[in-house]
């Protein structure tokens, strides 16, 4: 059997598509563009972009740049020699974020949204093997990953903490090419177009999505929340409407629904791929996955089935014991317990990030450290409200076979998609029964679809006027912002006004503030998994507040976004993904 060759970019195409009068998505995000000077705000396509684990600046950054500068070495002389140099952040914590992997794929000619998962686990074991790494025109380059993989913590670039250097040479030691790259977060990367780091010049590195209508005028511009809600009040739309007919000023309203169907199936076969695997967490720590067991304890509850652990599970019975199940709540997550969505929700966000931690496919949303509170919240929109199709006091909920193997598997927005174009004819009963789920299939899907463009207005409003990178401002930037986006999705996805909206995305921000980057090790794990589930309640919480109230509220999303900026910037680097302080230096690592 042929494999399907998976690398997306042209040998020989242009690695830059960087016009000074045309702003890309990673000059606004790395301030090269000031957001009030933007045509047109980031887009749902800027925002949520399918990746690999575990994280978007740390990964998927620096994959891609590997990417550039392979496609840009193809057209020069074989090199006989690359090296590859690891500054600031990325030397801190690269070992645990995988970023010596991530640019050893790129320069190898794979794409972080594209990539077979197989190929990302096997291109170390396989360079150990041969010690040589085969690039997409064929040359195979030796490559020593303990000697031409630098890791170089104590050196920062002016420009910023997330910076790199690939270097290929020939068999004289003469310099063929050499590039420096930036990861600025969320997997946006500028390429340094000068000699001189200590006084860079920059430009974006191009995309898929590079130069779509990030330059063409959009009807309803903004680039603060104040502007958002004054652009809602004089159009009488929403802010999910906004968004839309932004995006549908430069995409056909197919393309735009699509895209949004791809990233909430993408998520959803994230959660029900971390609900399916047990074992172990790479990278040291022997961190054990726990969505596979918790999956099967909330699935025998919801049911009234037997409490008995399988193979992944832990108790036996409904009596004490390690784990935690007791005869004493033997009400918890059954249908009489009125909080049993907030354990599905720790589930969805659990299963999700220990994917990402795996290294395996998410979506960066806005992070992929953050990966996890999006989909669990949208995960609880789908299960658990009335809105899209659950059923009042007990939900038609989560998929409970096999012990809730895959919790979210009859969910999917394509299977959506089709069932609104091919709704029944007829008039009996079971036609009627047809009809029906055809008609909340279709209200399901504009519902999700609200939800993400809501969710996309917050996170560029939080990414062009603050920054989203825990190397930046620490995890308030990164699940912070996420939890925000949430909230401000399920507002707008329960019928909030926009005003409701902001309000729901200002509380989650607000009570984030000053939270600290600190991963144990360099992985995207202790704290981070539970961080994500604590994250995604949070924002639901936020929401249901901002819901009962009618928008007005003392503290704006704006003051909140400048607020976590300058938090970010007094906080000591320490806390901000160097793992050299706060819970990194005080949990013991055996």
């Amino acid at each position: 059997m042929v494999r399907m060759d998976l690398r997306p970019v042209a040998l020989g195409a242009p690695v830059t598509a960087y016009d000074p009068s045309r702003p890309t998505p990673a000059a606004i995000v790395s301030g090269e563009v000031a957001a009030h000077d933007a045509p047109h705000p980031l887009s749902v396509f800027d925002m949520f972009r399918i990746g690999i684990g575990p994280s978007s600046s740390h990964t998927v950054g620096p994959m891609r740049a590997g990417l550039a500068f392979t496609t840009e070495l193809t057209a020069l002389t074989p090199p006989s020699h690359i090296t590859i140099d690891l500054f600031g952040s990325l030397g801190a914590t690269g070992r645990g974020h995988s970023t010596d992997r991530a640019v050893l794929l790129g320069l190898a000619g794979y794409d972080p949204e594209t990539v077979d998962i197989d190929t990302v686990e096997a291109i170390l074991p396989t360079l150990a093997s041969t010690g040589t790494l085969t690039l997409p025109s064929g040359t195979r380059v030796p490559l020593s990953v303990t000697d031409d993989i630098r890791f170089i913590p104590r050196t920062v670039l002016p420009y910023h903490v997330n910076a790199l250097t690939i270097t290929a040479s020939g068999g004289d030691g003469e310099t063929i090419l050499q590039r420096t790259y930036y990861s600025v977060g969320g997997g946006f990367v500028m390429l340094q177009t000068n000699e001189d780091p200590q006084h860079p010049e920059v430009s974006s590195l191009a995309s898929s999505q590079t130069g779509v209508g990030i330059d063409i005028p959009a009807p309803y511009p903004f680039a603060s929340g104040a502007q958002l809600l004054a652009q809602c009040e004089a159009s009488g739309m929403s802010i999910a409407q906004v968004v839309r007919a932004n995006e549908e000023a430069v995409r056909p309203r197919e393309a735009v629904n699509a895209y949004l169907d791809r990233i909430a199936d993408t998520m959803f076969d994230c959660v029900d791929a971390g609900t399916s695997a047990a074992g172990i967490l790479p990278g040291g720590l022997d961190v054990p996955r726990r969505a596979r067991a918790l999956a099967g304890k909330l699935a025998r509850r919801l049911t009234g089935a037997p409490v008995s652990m399988d193979e992944a599970g832990a108790s036996q019975g409904g009596h004490a014991s390690s784990s935690g199940t007791s005869e004493a709540r033997a009400w918890a997550a059954t249908t009489a317990d009125p909080m049993r969505a907030m354990d599905w929700v720790n589930l969805f966000a659990l299963a999700v990030n220990e994917e990402n931690a795996a290294g395996h496919r998410v979506v960066t949303a806005p992070t992929n450290g953050a990966a996890g509170v999006i989909p669990a919240v949208l995960g609880y929109l789908v299960t658990h409200c009335p809105e899209t199709g659950s059923t009042p006091g007990v939900a038609a909920g989560p998929s409970t076979d096999d012990g809730a193997v895959a919790p979210l598997c009859h969910i999917r927005m394509t299977r959506d998609a089709a069932s609104c174009c091919n709704p029944a004819e007829g008039a009996d009963s079971e036609d009627a029964a047809q009809a029906s789920s055809h008609a909340c299939a279709a209200q399901r899907r504009a519902i999700v679809h609200e939800f993400l463009l809501a969710a996309t207005a917050i996170g560029a409003l939080i990414k062009t006027n603050a920054s989203i990178a825990g190397a930046e401002v620490g995890c308030q930037g990164e699940v912070g912002s996420a939890s925000a986006m949430a909230a401000a999705g399920l507002a707008q996805a329960l019928g909030g006004t926009p005003q409701q909206v902001e309000n729901a995305a200002e509380i989650a921000m607000e009570h984030s503030l000053g939270l600290t980057c600190d991963p144990v090790a360099g992985l995207v794990q202790v704290p981070c998994i539970e961080r994500n589930a604590i994250a995604a309640v949070k924002a639901i919480n936020a929401a249901r507040m901002a819901l009962w109230g009618d928008g007005r509220h003392t503290v704006s999303l704006d003051v909140v976004i400048e607020t976590m900026r300058q938090t970010g910037n007094d906080m000591l680097s320490k806390y901000k993904e160097t793992s050299e302080g706060g819970l990194a230096v005080n949990v013991v690592e055996c």
